[in-house]
């Protein structure tokens, strides 16, 4: 009992303690398309037509973004070989990412709405979380995902299914942003799985599922992208793996599963490998 007054204890002077967190600074104007969205669409296009859109322009954005910034000179390249594949997407490759947006991304989008008006989630402004609440959530969406993520790329590297499914999305050795969601539609589906789990527990205002989204979506094209960015803000969160621990995954095959964080991969050993080759390439830079 007085272990439990303890937690609560803790739990009551944290959440007081967030409410002398800054606000947001952009709370203003969000609060004016906001509501503006909200005034010419209904809930059906905001959950469905809109959040699509959201997701094809922030995909391509955030690709088209770290693509400008791997052509400028400061960037470290953590590619584990020389050899260039960013000209390989190629049409058929285009074709199958469009597959996969339209004819698999887009049906799961359509249960936003679904899901949102079963369990009476709030899309006004006035139900609007702060910006911290949110945070946390987001966290933890990314906590559920990775652990999904781990147990299931793995299972997907067993020598009885890889070639079948997920040896297309190792087509790139040397992988690049517009790679992150290139894969065979079942993987899209298995691995996207991981993305939901977050949402049916944690959702308590459309916002989160479209913040998770944002989340997602930069995370994963940015373990894609090849460069270990110095001033990446996804580096401020504990056990984040970035480029560097990814791109091993695709140059090695084995080990390193896990999607935005190192932990599973370090307690079951998968990361040993990696480990291995990055003391050598320190050794090795040393004796230079």
């Amino acid at each position: 009992m007085a272990e439990n007054g303890t937690i609560l204890t803790t739990v009551r002077l944290a959440t007081e303690y967030l409410e002398y967190l800054p606000d947001n600074p952009l709370r203003s104007t969000m609060e004016y398309y906001w509501t503006s969205m909200l005034t010419n669409y209904s809930k059906f296009d905001v959950a469905t037509w809109i959040s699509f859109l959201y997701h094809e322009v922030l995909y391509f954005a955030i690709v088209c973004q770290r693509f400008c910034v791997s052509l400028s000179q400061p960037c470290r390249s953590t590619k584990y070989n020389s050899k260039n594949q960013s000209h390989l997407i190629t049409v058929e490759g285009f074709k199958l990412l469009v597959l996969n947006h339209f004819f698999v991304q887009f049906p799961l989008i359509l249960g936003t709405y679904t899901f949102t008006e079963l369990f009476g989630i709030p899309y006004d402004w006035e139900s609007m979380p702060a910006w911290y609440d949110t945070a946390w959530r987001v966290y933890l969406c990314a906590v559920f995902e990775d652990t999904w993520h781990y147990f299931m790329h793995r299972l997907l590297h067993h020598k009885r299914i890889y070639k079948y499914i997920h040896k297309l999305h190792h087509n790139f050795q040397a992988p690049f942003g517009m790679v992150a969601e290139y894969a065979h539609p079942v993987e899209t589906v298995v691995l996207g799985f991981g993305f939901f789990i977050g949402v049916l527990l944690l959702t308590n205002h459309f916002i989160m599922i479209w913040a998770w989204l944002l989340f997602r979506l930069f995370e994963t094209v940015d373990v894609h992208t090849g460069y270990d960015l110095p001033f990446n803000p996804l580096h401020l969160l504990p056990f984040y793996g970035g480029a560097r621990f990814h791109d091993f995954h695709h140059m090695n095959f084995q080990g390193n599963y896990s999607s935005t964080f190192t932990w599973w991969d370090k307690i079951f050993g998968t990361d040993q490998q990696f480990k291995e080759f990055t003391a050598k390439q320190e050794k090795s830079l040393k004796s230079d």
